[in-house]
Parts: structure tokens; sequence; C-alpha cells
């Protein structure tokens, strides 16, 4: 990336922060500076997971918080998924609000009956009575050279479970705000930290305690000729695409959908009826992902305002390969940008 595009990807993610005097930080920092402002502000959160205590976990986005909080409310669990997604569910039916981690998403599965069949269904099945307000953290995605099963963006997965948000960051302040905004929610939330840019980029975030909204896209960027949407990681590619189209003379508008389940299809739906052209980019695989679920609402919602086939820039219907080949897997800013191209070229 050259020094100009850095320029204005950096620019787009500070578009909510006005604070120049306020330290810039990385994603795992917000994370931490998160967990910890809502530690202080209610004793009934607690943090758990695996080496998440003493050693701050193994992206250290846990670090220091033990000695803060006491071993009592930041927790040391066995390596048994099964059983932080169990006690988590119990502690949150209980009145307290745990936010457990999950080392690795390649890790989750074996957490997915006590996600799926209890969590998800907690509200339904006491008619009200009890609620789960729990959060499942999770470093997911690839991009640095991990080994098998810590590789994957398998989202999709849980945003096609009814009563559970799937909300996904793109940078230190969206991290910092919506992991806040997660702790408080009064249901499950499934919160995906893109480990590939865990410290790839810093950028100012006030530690001010203040929530961004769930279930609510962000525009970082305006543009006229087309939309680009994504989330996660994909998001710095897409707003690097979106400045190498501008040099061309192509206005590329970039949402950051950050909540992947439920969507904010009101703001996509906007943003195309202004476009009239939609890349939707996602490095996870491309069938039944949900970069499809956004192409087929737009069609069923959209297809007047559309001068052109939605198109996707996805990852492959493959595991995701060891890291010889992974960046041959990872959507690059040259596909999304010849994508966008191949897009004008309908009039």
């Amino acid at each position: 990336m050259n020094d100009a595009v850095k320029d204005a990807v950096i620019s787009s993610l500070n578009k909510q922060s006005s604070v120049d005097s306020v330290k810039s930080v990385t994603l795992v920092e917000a994370v931490n500076m998160a967990l910890a402002s809502e530690m202080r502000r209610d004793a009934d959160v607690v943090i758990l997971g695996e080496d998440i205590a003493v050693n701050g976990g193994v992206f250290r986005t846990t670090a220091n918080l033990q000695k803060e909080f006491g071993n009592k409310r930041v927790l040391d669990t066995p390596l048994a998924e099964t059983l932080i997604a169990g006690i988590t569910v119990g502690m949150a039916s209980q009145g307290l609000k745990p936010v457990a981690e999950i080392q690795f998403m390649g890790f989750i599965y074996a957490a997915m009956e006590q996600i799926i069949s209890h969590a998800s269904r907690l509200r339904n099945r006491t008619r009200g009575r009890l609620s789960c307000p729990l959060v499942i953290r999770a470093p997911f995605g690839g991009g640095i050279h991990a080994p098998e099963h810590h590789c994957e963006s398998t989202e999709a997965l849980f945003a096609h479970i009814p009563g559970i948000r799937v909300v996904i960051p793109s940078s230190p302040l969206r991290a910092y705000g919506l992991l806040l905004a997660a702790i408080r929610n009064p249901d499950p939330v499934i919160f995906l930290e893109p480990k590939r840019i865990y410290r790839a980029v810093s950028q100012p975030v006030p530690d001010n305690g203040e929530a961004l909204p769930l279930d609510t896209c962000f525009t970082l960027r305006e543009g006229s000729d087309m939309t680009l949407i994504s989330w996660g990681a994909m998001i710095h590619e897409t707003l690097e695409a979106a400045t190498r189209l501008a040099e061309a003379n192509i206005s590329a508008e970039v949402i950051d959908v950050a909540t992947i389940s439920p969507l904010d299809m009101d703001t996509i739906c906007a943003s195309v009826a202004k476009t009239g052209r939609c890349v939707i980019v996602h490095e996870a695989a491309r069938s039944n992902g949900v970069g499809g679920e956004i192409a087929a609402c737009l069609a069923e919602q959209s297809l007047f305002d559309l001068k052109a086939p939605v198109v996707r820039v996805t990852g492959y219907d493959t595991i995701m390969p060891y890291f010889r080949n992974e960046q041959h897997y990872l959507p690059s800013t040259a596909m999304i940008v010849e994508a966008a191209q191949k897009l004008m070229s309908y009039q």
C-alpha cells in the first residue's frame, strides 16, 4: 500500500473520531479498554476463557485485567470450549454479564451446542422471564500465517441462528464502541475480532464509555458510482480499492456492515439507490455466505435501482490453505478494483 493510499484509508477509518488529543490504540488495545471500562462501570461483568487471566490471552487482549479486577471476575478456564459456553450461559441466566473468549474461532464448534440450543433460545423458552446477556469473543479470519483451525471465517454459521447477534469490528474505534454495546445488550452476542488487523492500524479512541449502535451499518466513504460493502479486516482492502478507483474517476461509497445479523438493509439499500451498482467483499467462502444474503435482499428490495448485477468478491469454497498459499485465498485490492471496473461497463 503506497503512502497516499494508506493515508486515505486511515482517514476513512478515523471518520467517526474527531478527538485529536486522544491516544492512538490498536484493535487489541481497544478491546482491552472496552472490557476494563465496562467492568469498572458494572460489577456484574465477568470475563473468562483459556489463558485469559494470568497470561492475558494469546493475543493479550485481556492483559492486566486480573490485576485490576481480581480472580473472581477474570477467570482462567480449562481447555474446554463446551464448558466455557455452558458456564457462560449459566452465569447470564442468573444475572451476571459474562464475556467469554474462545481462543480461535476454529475452536468454537464445540461450543455451538450451548450457543444454539440454549443461549439463543433462553428468552423464548422462558417466555421472557430470563434473558441471556452474554458475549462470546473470538479472533477470526486469515492472514497471520496460523495453522489449520486458526484461520476460519465462518460467521455465516451464527448469522443463520435466530436469537443471536453477530458483530464484527473493522477498526479500533468500532471495536471499542461495539464491544461496549454488545456487553450491555440483553441478549447473546457473538463478537468476532479480525486478528489480521489486531495490530495493523492505530487510531484515536477516547475511553469515554460511549457505545456505538448495534444493528447499524457505518458509511466510511461517500460515493456516487457504486457501493462497496464489506466488514472486518476486508474493510481495509475495500477502502484501498475505493481510493484506487477514485484515481480512475470512479466514485465508490464504502459501507462497513459491522453487525451482520441482524442486517441493516435500510442503509445498504439507500446507498445502492444512490449509486446503482454494488460489490460485496468478504474473505469467507463464497457459497451460502453473508454476501449472498445481502445480494438476495438487494434483488428483493432494490432491483429497479440497480444498473448492473450485484458482484461478490470472496474467498473460495475450500478450506483455508496453509500460510504459504493463504494470500492466494484472501480477496485482494486488485480483485475488488477489477470487479468494480467491470460493473462500470454496464450503462
